[in-house]
């Protein structure tokens, strides 16, 4: 992986800013040594985030300073997966506790199709009425639960609103949609639109024929005024500085680093122009892949991670204002692997660490993401786990922190005796992943891939993952009875979805 020089200055400034949080200060006050013992919980989200794309995992290329002192604080786990390479799923598995073979959002999609355009309806596939979600749990226990960002699992008048879902408080995106630029009309404050001062309707897809004369050009045509992470980054610390008081739960879903590559200009100069150069294979990208054009694409998705990195040094000094970073679980992950479109270049950044595949696919690099978590006096400082866990894990770990029963049901585990240093949950459900027309599981070394369920082809591709973590050698003609086993466990880990049939599966 190659190693740039002139990124040192602003991983210099971002690690400043941590040193600023305190990440393992003194609890503030004598109220926080007397508050309620359950912890809080606050679990940063990113979108499309690689395994490969922190410094922690390998990333030599773009400072991410924070996220790198919370793993030397807590535990890095080494094989945890998403609940699904697309980002609707996953974000239900990880409310849920529910894998894709139970869930009730199993894909992308929406009643009527995908459609753009300043007044086309918001929302995605909305969760019913009534589904227990891990906030819904917290709050009746006497969370005080929160919100913040990207939601994408129903509209602003369904069943699927995060109001409808267990949380009190909700600041953000509703919409997929929307989150496809960083300069949108609005966003929204619990029920109401909170217009963002001047951003006009911006084209979420455009394209232009030939590169524009200048930089500035892209930024008038490309960008609004207010940057929609900067107002997200402010209510998640607001809620935080209001809850305090009590126990609570904060899911912080940044939009960030999904394409499009937008951010404020002023920011692109932290990193190599030569990056995006003719001598290094780049150039402008003028939106042939979908989403805006950007002058300096490699430049802007770099700025965009290091800008997520110091949102999380951001949430951090508001805990330790608060009094709360010692008494507070600290979870940042990511909904699925590196995409693949927008101007992105995951193979320069060497998005997911060598894996195989990238968002959309079930192949490890598709699934698999960072999972970095610190929980002062309960998690080994610097600490490492290669428990393969999932986000089908953290609804029941949520449970188990806050005193709550297991709930029955669920296909998860709780991953406190891992954090703990107690040994390995024993697993009754497999980690299991369906996605369109691919279906794969994961069984101790073994992961079985099926990927033409569209043309009705069950063929099961199978690896051995702790001799090819790469998934670069298909090993089932050497395991039949792997196989056939493999074969029973993907037939009984699902049931049937009205929502999202699979005619090779359903039969």
């Amino acid at each position: 992986m190659r190693r740039a020089s002139l990124v040192v200055p602003l991983a210099v400034a971002l690690a400043l800013a941590l040193v600023a949080c305190g990440a393992t200060g003194e609890r503030a006050t004598d109220a926080a040594r007397d508050r309620d013992p359950r912890p809080n919980i606050v679990f940063v989200l990113a979108d499309d985030l690689g395994w490969g794309e922190l410094g922690c995992y390998g990333q030599e290329l773009i400072p991410t300073p924070n996220v790198d002192r919370l793993a030397a604080h807590g535990m890095r786990f080494t094989q945890h997966y998403a609940g699904s390479a697309v980002c609707a799923p996953s974000r239900c598995v990880l409310l849920t506790g529910l894998h894709t073979g139970h869930a009730y959002v199993r894909n992308n999609t929406e009643t009527g199709g995908m459609r753009f355009g300043p007044d086309a309806p918001e929302g995605q596939t909305p969760l019913p009425a009534g589904t227990w979600t891990i906030a819904r749990e917290l709050r009746d226990a006497g969370y005080r639960t929160g919100f913040v960002g990207k939601w994408g699992l129903g509209g602003p008048e369904d069943s699927g609103h995060p109001l409808e879902q267990g949380f009190d408080r909700f600041y953000g995106i509703l919409c997929q949609r929307k989150a496809h630029g960083y300069y949108p009309t609005h966003l929204w404050s619990d029920r109401e639109k909170e217009l963002l001062a001047g951003n006009d309707y911006l084209a979420e897809h455009q394209r232009i024929d030939a590169p524009l004369a200048t930089e500035a050009e892209y930024f008038e045509r490309f960008c609004g005024t207010t940057y929609a992470p900067d107002r997200l980054i402010e209510e998640a610390v607001r809620f935080v500085e209001d809850s305090a008081d009590r126990p609570f739960f904060l899911e912080y879903a940044s939009p960030i680093p999904h394409v499009a590559l937008q951010v404020p200009p002023t920011e692109l100069d932290a990193f190599p122009r030569e990056w995006d150069g003719e001598a290094m294979g780049g150039g402008p990208y003028l939106g042939d892949a979908g989403y805006v054009p950007q002058p300096r694409p490699r430049a802007a998705y770099a700025a965009m991670i290091a800008r997520l990195d110091r949102d999380v040094g951001l949430l951090l000094d508001a805990l330790e204002r608060a009094g709360v970073l010692d008494d507070t679980l600290f979870v940042f992950s990511s909904d699925n692997g590196a995409t693949f479109n927008g101007g992105t270049d995951a193979a320069f950044f060497d998005s997911v660490g060598g894996l195989r595949g990238l968002k959309g696919s079930l192949f490890e690099g598709g699934v698999r993401v960072p999972f970095v978590v610190s929980l002062p006096g309960r998690v080994a400082r610097g600490s490492v786990s290669d428990f393969p866990s999932g986000f089908q894990d953290f609804a029941a770990t949520a449970l188990d922190l806050a005193g709550l029963p297991p709930r029955e049901g669920l296909d998860g585990v709780s991953l406190v005796p891992v954090f703990e240093g107690r040994g390995a949950p024993v697993r009754t459900e497999p980690l299991y992943f369906e996605l369109g027309n691919q279906q794969a599981v994961r069984v101790g070394r073994f992961k079985a891939v099926r990927r033409r369920l569209g043309k009705g082809d069950l063929t099961i591709e199978l690896f051995d993952l702790e001799a090819d973590p790469d998934e670069e050698r298909d090993v089932a003609g050497e395991h039949p009875d792997v196989v056939r086993r493999m074969a029973e466990t993907l037939a009984h880990a699902r049931v049937p979805s009205a929502v999202f049939p699979s005619a090779a599966l359903d039969r």
